[in-house]
């Protein structure tokens, strides 16, 4: 058979092991944890046995991460397992950072269980035992897990039909897994377990409540010290801890987990988010639309939302002994507008933009300050056109994508095609291709992209765009869907140049994907120190005395009049003290305001800092910062 690893091609025996064709071809092996074969991981150990492309994988891949992770939360397991015989295992999966397992025990885990599990999971990689794979068929494994009293193993193997399972064993401990893993346990170098939380089976309240033992882990000690120097900065930049000092929204568990209030300072920034927003989109030809918050369940029948995301969606309310259902997305709304007339190939494309306010049951135990809500507004838009008109309307969404999102600040992005997932509707030859539509318009842009395999919507393909802020932490954000399959289930259509009706495609696409967890991420990462054009107060006009009160009143009326958002502290406090409270605010500019400065109509200008400059004409200081909010400086 032929093996293509790294460009080069390989004959290979079939049956022959991905590691030992690596190894036979020269390649260090030394990082690599696993491999990907034919758009698969596998083991290093797996045999291949069919012409295909090998690549392995390493730390620095997020596959490889993943694996790493993954078998690290095998290893804790294993040790708690050893520890505490008693000990029902649960489910242990990688997550975004790191990984954790969810434990059934009667005992509470305690920090100093923390220090004694990592200390066995430091033992057992002495040991240096391989996490080997097994197959097994499905009624050995339901009997193996039932004998050995571990219900979630079986619980789960309920839900599972396949006739044949796999199981990693790593020493005395087996699990039920698919796997891949990293082989050999003596690759996990450096590792820390963090904190336990509590968690409900299955993400359910009607569930037990178990143990969940996270942890970090990777391939070097400096890796894991640089991670947690990150994580300390992380404290001072979360968003939950910023919102509340700089008095930005709230939220209020008990009328409503996951739900946002936006105080007058968080809703300023959210206006200037929406304004430029509406503005960009304005510029470039579309249209702004508004659409209600509900509609009768048949309309999600219809989309096929209650088929595929009915865990996700509120429950439907009864009026008039008719089902209302609060929507989850807004596009079947936007394909109701459309439907509304006939539609001519010379309206297309036509490009409908809304900020819409959608609703989602997210399980109680994954909402995160602005980052997982319940309720969120989406910058949404939906584009019906004709399918030649695709590959233009694609390269005009990437580059309003990335000119958004670096005026915000953000210049590095990962980007992914997501392809045709498991579950889906509509032919597989329409999928295909949506997804060469978007992949001609990312190598157009010269983006580079990986692929998430089966990471597509039910209905289309997609590409999404991570950014990445300040602490070089990703963040999903930006999403475009290209979508044969609503517009055939809704009989979308539009008149052709041969008077004839034909099938419109839709893209849906979103920029910030939320502007709740967009905000969440700006206030991380700008610290909260927002620039000049967002900050909510952008000046603060601070007195040294009592006398220099009228002259500050004339002061804030001129700035007031230029456009910009400015406060005036004339209390009778020390001048240090206002100082402090301002740059705690963490306001851009603050007017120092004195005797001296009243009588000559100049002012010192301090910045939040701790630069200062004195005798500054207020006219030369007004034209400098509407200029910076003009051309939204990110600098102060």
């Amino acid at each position: 058979m032929k093996i293509v690893f790294n460009g080069k091609e390989i004959e290979a025996q079939p049956g022959k092991r991905a590691s030992e064709i690596i190894k036979e071809s020269g390649a260090d092996t030394a990082g690599a944890l696993a491999v990907k074969f034919n758009g698969m991981a596998l083991d290093m150990g797996a045999p291949l046995n069919e012409d295909g492309e090998l690549k392995a994988l390493t730390f620095a891949d997020a596959e490889g991460k993943e694996i790493y992770w993954h078998s690290t939360s095998h290893l804790m397991a294993a040790a708690v397992k050893r520890l505490y015989p008693g000990t029902k295992v649960a489910i242990g999966p990688a997550i975004d950072e790191g990984f954790y397992y969810d434990f059934d025990r009667e005992k509470s885990f305690t920090e100093e269980d923390l220090v004694k599990i990592e200390e066995e999971m430091r033992n057992i990689i002495k040991e240096n035992p391989a996490l080997k794979r097994s197959e097994v068929s499905r009624a050995d494994a339901v009997k193996m897990f039932t004998d050995s009293g571990e219900n979630y193993k079986v619980e789960i193997l309920d839900s599972i039909k396949d006739p044949v399972l796999t199981l990693y064993a790593l020493g005395d401990f087996t699990d039920l897994c698919r796997g891949p893993h990293i082989g050999l346990v003596k690759k996990i170098k450096a590792f820390k377990l963090t904190r336990v939380a509590g968690a409900y089976w299955r993400g359910d309240e009607k569930n037990k409540m178990l143990q969940r033992i996270y942890g970090i882990s990777f391939p070097e000690q400096k890796m894991l010290d640089d991670y947690f120097k990150v994580q300390e900065e992380a404290k001072q930049r979360d968003h939950r801890k910023l919102g509340k000092e700089l008095d930005l929204y709230s939220m209020h568990e008990e009328y409503g987990p996951g739900l946002i209030y936006w105080h007058p300072k968080g809703g300023i920034i959210r206006k200037e988010i929406e304004d430029f927003w509406r503005d960009e989109h304005l510029k470039r030809g579309y249209d702004l639309i508004f659409s209600p918050h509900v509609a009768k369940l048949d309309l999600w029948n219809t989309s096929g939302h209650t088929g595929f995301y009915r865990d996700s969606m509120y429950p439907p309310m009864t009026m008039d002994e008719t089902e209302y259902q609060v929507k989850p997305m807004n596009c079947p709304f936007h394909i109701l507008m459309y439907n509304n007339s006939m539609k001519s190939y010379r309206d297309l494309p036509l490009r409908w933009a809304e900020l819409g306010t959608v609703y989602r049951y997210e399980k109680s135990g994954t909402l995160h300050g602005l980052m997982r809500v319940r309720g969120f507004t989406q910058d949404d838009a939906h584009l019906f056109m004709m399918e030649e008109q695709l590959d233009e309307e694609l390269t005009k969404l990437i580059e309003i994508i990335h000119f958004i999102l670096k005026t915000f600040g953000f210049t590095e992005f990962e980007t992914y095609l997501s392809t045709r997932p498991k579950e889906f509707i509509g032919d597989p030859k329409v999928w295909e291709i949506s997804e060469a539509a978007l992949r001609k318009a990312l190598e157009k842009a010269g983006i580079k992209y990986g692929v998430d395999e089966g990471g597509g919507a039910f209905y289309g393909p997609k590409i999404d765009i991570k950014i990445k802020d300040a602490l070089n932490r990703t963040w999903q954000c930006s999403t475009v869907q290209v979508d044969f399959n609503l517009p055939e289930r809704f009989d979308v259509n539009y008149i052709g140049r041969d008077g004839k009706p034909h099938r419109a495609v839709m893209i849906h696409r979103a920029l910030f994907g939320s502007l709740e967890r967009f905000f969440g991420v700006l206030i991380e990462h700008y610290k909260g120190a927002f620039p000049v054009w967002l900050s909510p107060v952008q000046v603060k006009v601070l007195t040294i005395t009592e006398r220099s009160s009228q002259a500050a009143a004339g002061i804030l009326e001129k700035l007031l009049s230029a456009g910009i958002r400015v406060k005036l502290d004339d209390d009778n406090e020390k001048i240090g003290a206002k100082i402090r409270k301002a740059a705690m605010e963490k306001i851009p500019y603050m007017l120092i305001l004195g005797d001296k400065e009243a009588e000559n109509g100049l002012v010192s200008v301090r910045k939040r800092t701790g630069e200062e400059t004195k005798d500054v004409k207020l006219e030369d200081f007004i034209d400098s910062v509407v200029d910076k909010i003009r051309t939204k400086d990110l600098n102060i």
